[in-house]
């Protein structure tokens, strides 16, 4: 529960896993410098917020009989796009 942190699902390959973190610097380049209104008022991180709205707060999966509702090679991720920080997960389960 932090806003410059993501999770979200995807294949469990390492190859993409680079290709993800290429595609978020493209769409939201770090640039401390004034490229970014948020980094005017003392602030370097906009383009860890602007990461976490491309890739999502939270994710939502079925389970079935105890077991997560995956394809055989999708996982869970987590996504810190601005340092080690403290954080909290959140975990809610709904249903029968």
């Amino acid at each position: 529960m932090h806003i410059t942190s993501s999770f979200f699902i995807n294949d469990n390959e390492k190859d993409l896993h680079q290709d993800i973190l290429k595609w978020v610097e493209e769409l939201a380049p770090y640039n401390p410098t004034s490229f970014y209104h948020h980094n005017l008022i003392g602030e370097d991180n906009a383009d860890a917020h602007l990461n976490r709205s491309i890739m999502g707060r939270e994710v939502v999966i079925a389970i079935t009989n105890g077991k997560l509702d995956f394809g055989p090679w999708e996982a869970i991720f987590y996504g810190e796009f601005d340092g080690q920080k403290n954080k909290r997960v959140l975990v809610k389960i709904i249903g029968e």
